[in-house]
């Protein structure tokens, strides 16, 4: 029996920590799911964008972290179709670009705005709530471009990531080595695709009971309960929608152990809290 539960302990914190993010994966109404609206095809029609081989363009002056997801949808639609789109923070003169920005931070998409020919009414001044349409002739030189437009930065991340999602990249495709189903070919069906606005502003997940299982893993996989670690942890939390998380906490401090954990958190967008006797986003262990 003793062995039984010292068995039972060391497996039941890692299963505890995938339970809690497995029930986040959920399908919720607190904020739409990936799927609501079919927009992607495999094959063309009328008015239809192709992503295999766009462009993928974002302003230098948008939100890093913004920056940092648009560059995981140029991998991601390289790991759907085989042909890597290209990248660009600056002038863009292809004939067709997939057009990322944060209003207010991207001057190529307020410009749309201005000339009213991108109409943001329904997210402008919301809280993480995204756009996604295709606009002919968005400028000269340029014949089309999809538009993913974000009322500010998690807005745009998830309007990013609800692209990856449609496109057949699972959120959990690190985590639970989920596999990309190959295609020839994809293309945006032609209109205006939103999710409006979350019911619930703060949706996240915490790391519960962690050692040993699954500080043990990250010791092995990541060198500790580090930066590293906690990168990908948020690009789970933020491709499922989600904004919040409450670190590990045994023998860890997440403002102390890792000078840069706090940096990745900010970059990436994911607000921090702290759980159980930790208020006010403090841990224990910078008691002792």
């Amino acid at each position: 029996m003793k062995n039984y539960f010292q068995n039972f302990n060391r497996y039941a914190s890692f299963t505890a920590l995938f339970l809690v993010l497995l029930l986040s994966a959920v399908k919720q109404k607190v904020y739409a799911g990936f799927g609501d609206e079919k927009y992607i095809s495999t094959q063309n029609g009328k008015g239809y964008f192709r992503l295999k081989g766009t462009s993928i363009h974002v302003s230098e002056t948008d939100f890093p972290g913004v920056i940092r997801a648009a560059k995981d949808l140029q991998k991601d639609i390289a790991a759907v179709t085989d042909v890597q789109p290209d990248f660009s923070t600056k002038k863009t003169s292809v004939k067709e670009v997939v057009l990322i920005g944060t209003l207010g931070k991207n001057a190529l998409i307020d410009r749309l705005v201005q000339q009213k020919k991108l109409n943001v009414s329904g997210i402008a001044g919301k809280w993480e709530t995204f756009l996604i349409q295709v606009v002919e002739k968005p400028m000269p030189g340029v014949d089309r471009a999809l538009v993913i437009a974000g009322s500010d930065k998690r807005g745009t991340i998830f309007g990013i990531y609800d692209v990856s999602g449609q496109i057949g990249v699972s959120p959990w495709y690190y985590w639970a080595d989920v596999p990309v189903k190959k295609q020839n070919d994809l293309y945006v069906i032609a209109g205006r695709y939103t999710q409006g606005t979350p019911v619930v502003k703060y949706r996240g997940i915490f790391i519960n009971d962690e050692a040993p299982a699954f500080s043990g893993w990250t010791k092995a996989k990541f060198g500790g309960v580090n930066h590293k670690m906690y990168a990908t942890m948020f690009e789970l939390i933020l491709r499922l929608k989600g904004n919040y998380l409450w670190p590990a906490m045994w023998g860890n401090a997440f403002n102390d152990d890792d000078s840069l954990n706090r940096k990745t958190a900010d970059d990436y967008g994911v607000v921090m809290g702290t759980s159980h006797h930790e208020p006010m986003d403090r841990a224990q262990q910078e008691w002792k």
